[in-house]
């Protein structure tokens, strides 16, 4: 059975609004993924979890597409994970797009309220690590 458009639409804006805020903040912050990686990863989530809810029938596992998102964002996210020295970079980044692939997967499959708290939640923590690396030095965990 074909999904409404109207619900098709309304999870696809969500989707978009929600990766669109935490990619916001990344381009903000210069990270190598940014606005727009973000909200088409959270975008593209939704579009397959749509497409998966359209597969019924006998002997069709649905899950599987939700596997293959996840197997998908860890290629994507280990692209922009590089080391340099005795440092890592991109691991903020590669988890943001991580989240952004779960909360594009709850918003196709309808779960507005629980991709809202968790996009404010993202938004939170990666305020917070800025806040953490300005007020916390972290020499003064050393000891």
């Amino acid at each position: 059975m074909p999904i409404p458009i109207d619900v098709g639409l309304t999870r696809l804006v969500v989707s978009l609004v929600l990766g669109g805020l935490i990619g916001l903040e990344r381009e903000i912050h210069e990270s190598p993924a940014g606005l727009r990686t973000i909200a088409l990863v959270s975008l593209g989530s939704t579009m397959y979890t749509l497409a998966s809810l359209l597969m019924v029938g006998p002997g069709v596992d649905m899950s599987r597409i939700a596997a293959q998102i996840v197997i998908g964002i860890g290629f994507i996210g280990g692209g922009v994970i590089f080391q340099s020295k005795n440092q890592v970079h991109g691991l903020t980044t590669a988890a943001s797009l991580w989240i952004a692939a779960a909360i594009g997967l709850m918003v196709g499959m309808g779960e507005y309220l629980f991709s809202t708290i968790t996009a404010i939640l993202v938004m939170v923590i990666l305020w917070f690590g800025r806040f953490e690396k300005k007020y916390l030095p972290h020499e003064s965990f050393r000891r």
